[in-house]
């Protein structure tokens, strides 16, 4: 039962875990169905799947899932080290890796009416919401509603405010160039998901030019998708939070951004 409140603990924290548990084994093996142990992100762990070289691969399954958010079924035979098996006990084994992590997050620069547009449908659709702007009369919930976080600050002071991590999205609805190349650095020294500025070709180009001249390397600016969203000949506010959402979607689903 240590585990579970554990796990339980983690979850009411808002601390991404994996809980694995040995859900099927035959004949000689050194923990049977319903064993468990809890993984942090750190990789540090309570309770054992059987120790050895198994409970190192599942280690290493469970930093995994935490990271993409995606269940595990792994098997493992423990007959034949010379043919690669993970222990010799006799039998075989199968663990569930099941990750618990916080929800995606989206990142809005801009609270302006496609950044409201934006944060209400990736409300709707289960993100957490984190909303900026360095104007803090629009950076409220009376005038962009449904964020989590509100942060009326420069987009360069975003990630020394909240977490930023492979589940974070940050969509640049901004209303000029010298915002964008004074803060998209810090933004490319996070491990964001999906950098989305809007804009149109001529001025992604402009911007483009502008982080080349501070030293920016291409291989970072090309991390930045503009023009944003998937192109469905938007042209309304809420036309363009469907193309951007579905442009994230499309990534977390192991998509491609075009």
């Amino acid at each position: 039962m240590e585990i579970l409140e554990r796990l339980r603990d983690a979850v009411d924290e808002n601390q991404p875990v994996a809980l694995c548990t040995v859900v099927n084994t035959c004949g000689a093996v050194p923990r049977h169905a319903g064993a468990k142990m809890l993984v942090y992100g750190d990789g540090s762990f309570i309770g054992t799947v059987g120790g050895g070289e198994v409970e190192d691969l599942v280690l290493k399954e469970a930093q995994s899932a935490i990271e993409d958010g995606k269940t595990r079924f792994l098997d493992y035979d423990l007959v034949d080290v010379e043919k690669g098996d993970p222990g010799l006990c006799g039998g075989s084994l199968s663990v569930f890796v099941e990750p618990y992590v916080h929800p995606p997050t989206v990142v809005i620069v801009g609270a302006g009416h496609v950044g409201r547009a934006v944060a209400h449908l990736a409300s709707w659709l289960g993100f957490r919401i984190v909303i900026s702007d360095d104007r803090a009369e629009l950076c409220t919930p009376e005038k962009t509603p449904g964020g989590d976080v509100y942060l009326p600050l420069a987009m360069s002071a975003i990630p020394e405010e909240t977490k930023i991590d492979t589940h974070s999205y940050f969509v640049l609805v901004t209303r000029g160039v010298d915002i964008d190349v004074e803060g998209l650095p810090s933004l490319l020294e996070t491990d964001a998901a999906y950098i989305g500025l809007i804009g149109s070709n001529r001025r992604w180009r402009h911007t483009q030019e502008r982080l080349q001249e501070i030293g920016i390397p291409d291989e970072e600016i090309s991390r930045i998708k503009s023009p944003i969203g998937l192109d469905i000949n938007a042209e309304t506010p809420e036309e363009i939070a469907v193309s951007i959402m579905a442009e994230i979607i499309n990534l977390r689903n192991e998509g491609k951004c075009h």
